[in-house]
This record gives structure tokens, sequence and C-alpha cells, in this order.
């Protein structure tokens, strides 16, 4: 059974309002989004947890929100719960959820669309996540992951904390000096409010006026070709509870040299399918590696496939971005969260 588009739907209504549309046409989708919350819910009270993950689930309500649309104070309830017990995520995947959440928690507040009771256990959550994100930072200025990050700094401009908080000014720095991981239309689409100082709470506030059709096509250059071959060392671990053998699968793929890490997958498993098979879920991030050798990382299960630059480095962005040099290992390793 297809999972609610609970996330890609409320991108996608993000997107709208900032495009400054007719009030009509989205109506209808602004609708379906509330629907799919409710269809995004699998269990009651604190048992349940999003059928798709908590960072769609809180993309939703703040869609909502931005659209200026109420929605049931149980909805928001569950976020408030996720965030206190810890239920959010893993790694830097951790940051852009409850950076979402926090989005949505403070537009909920600023625009008065919950109750006098929640709005200042929203306003407490929302800055308890602001805090949670200036301690993740790391050495480089980095907040969870290149991606996360800038989900972090529009935490801090929505919540007025960005003239105050010194991991701000850390975290703007590394955005600006890593530009270029930022290749897809939603990865684009989190950086550039956060390039002009705003959020996607300000998207709501917008004051739209007719504006002449300027937009002209951009002619992009191809990326040059790099001639000449790579290769790279493909590991795949399974630790304990879910294997006995630790270590599943470890071979040498020649690639060409500008391959990046899904092209080094793909030419794996045309090496030998039988060694070697893997399946992806596409996001509006790109395709995210959901299986390995029959093993899939589900969230009731609190496991993913992390990915490494050995012999411990996290992988900073996703497999169809990251080209691994000549001679790099790169593990596989389902991992608990």
């Amino acid at each position: 059974e297809e999972p609610p588009h609970t996330g890609r739907l409320a991108l996608y209504l993000l997107g709208l309002q900032a495009a400054c549309p007719p009030v009509s046409p989205h109506r209808s989708l602004v609708t379906w989004l509330k629907y799919y919350l409710e269809e995004d819910w699998r269990g009651e009270g604190e048992r349940g947890h999003p059928v798709t993950s908590y960072y769609q689930y809180g993309l939703g309500v703040l869609a909502l929100c931005v659209h200026r649309k109420r929605v049931r104070d149980q909805v928001v309830q569950r976020l408030l719960t996720a965030q206190h017990h810890g239920r959010l995520g893993h790694g830097g995947n951790t940051v852009d959820t409850e950076a979402v959440l926090a989005l949505a928690f403070t537009c909920l507040e600023q625009r008065r669309l919950v109750g006098t009771e929640l709005a200042p256990k929203l306003r407490l959550a929302a800055h308890e996540a602001s805090r949670n994100m200036a301690e993740a930072q790391g050495p480089d200025g980095v907040i969870g992951n290149i991606y996360s990050t800038p989900w972090a700094l529009q935490v801090f401009l929505a919540t007025g904390e960005c003239q105050t908080e010194p991991a701000f000014g850390r975290a703007m720095a590394a955005l600006l000096e890593n530009l270029e991981a930022f290749g897809t239309a939603a990865t684009m689409a989190q950086v550039l409010p956060v390039l002009h100082g705003h959020s996607y709470l300000d998207i709501a506030s917008r004051r739209c006026g007719e504006e002449p059709d300027t937009l002209t096509p951009l002619d992009m250059e191809p990326l040059p070709e790099v001639p000449g071959n790579k290769t790279v060392q493909l590991v795949v671990e399974c630790p304990l509870p879910w294997c006995y053998d630790l270590q599943l699968y470890d071979r040498l793929v020649p690639v060409p040299a500008a391959a990046s890490l899904l092209d080094v997958l793909q030419a794996a498993a045309a090496l030998d399918p039988r060694e070697f098979r893997f399946h992806t879920q596409d996001t509006p991030q790109g395709p995210f590696l959901t299986q390995v050798l029959g093993l899939e990382a589900r969230q009731e299960k609190r496991n993913y496939w992390q990915i490494l630059s050995a012999p411990h480095t996290p992988l900073q962005m996703g497999i169809a971005e990251y080209r691994p040099p000549d001679g790099a290992t790169v593990i596989l390793r389902l991992s608990e969260w």
C-alpha cells in the first residue's frame, strides 16, 4: 500500500504560496493535505507514529499553518509528545525533523492558530529545539549535516534568536562554504530563504502583487566529463541483532571517474546481481537508500542504512550527489537510531 504523500504535497503547497498563486486553484490541495495528516497516523495515543515520518508529518502541519489553516489540537500534541520522548530520528535527520517541528510550532503560536493552553507549550518546545541545534553544531559550523544546516538556520531566524545565538553566524559561514552541495530543487528551496534572511514562515506574510513575466530559460552547461576510471571499495555491514555476520559484502567496484555513489551501487549490482542488490526510494531530496542485500530499513524497527566513508565519517550528501574519490572505501551499515 502506497503511503500518504504528506511531505511532497506540503512542499508543493509551500512553493505555491511562495509563488503568489490565485486563491482558488489550491484550496482542494489544502483539503487533501488535511486528509493525508489523518491517513498518515497509525496507532492511538502516545504509542502512535506516522506512516511516513515525523519529518513529513511536521512539514504537513507547517504547510497548513503557512496557508493559515488550523489543525486539530490532537495533531499538534502528537508532535509535542514525539519531541518530548526523543522519537524524531537519528543523526542529522534529527536536526531536520526537530527544525521542521520547531518552525511549525512557531508558526502556529505566532499566527494564533492554537488554543491558549497549547501556545506556551509550543513556544517552549521551539526554543528547546533551538538550543538542541546549537548544541549539535560541529567544530566546522555544520549543524547535524550540511543539508540540515539550512533548517536549523531557519529556526534561528523564525524564533528571532539569530541576533543572539553564536551558532547562527558559524552555521551561516559553513553554509556559504558548501553551497555546491545544494544541487536539487528541494535542497535549493531550503537554502534560498536563509540566504535572504528569511524562513518558510515569511511566506505567509508575503504581499503578492502583479509581477512582470520576466523569467527566461537559463542555458545550463553540461558538467565536464572526467576522463578515466576509478575503483571504489564497497562494504556492507550488518551488526547484531539483525545479522550474525558483521560483514556481508566487500568488493572492489570499477566505475568511471565521474561516477556518483549511486553509480557505484548500480555497477556493483551489474557485476553480480546475486551477490549485491539494493533498492532506493525517490524523495524530494533525491534517491534514498532503503534496502541492501534484501535487508530493509524500517522506521518501526528504528533502523536505517548509514553510509560512511571509511573508517567512520558519515556521508554529508545524497547518494546521487556524492562522488567517492579513487581508492575510497564506502561502508553501508545497517544502524539503529
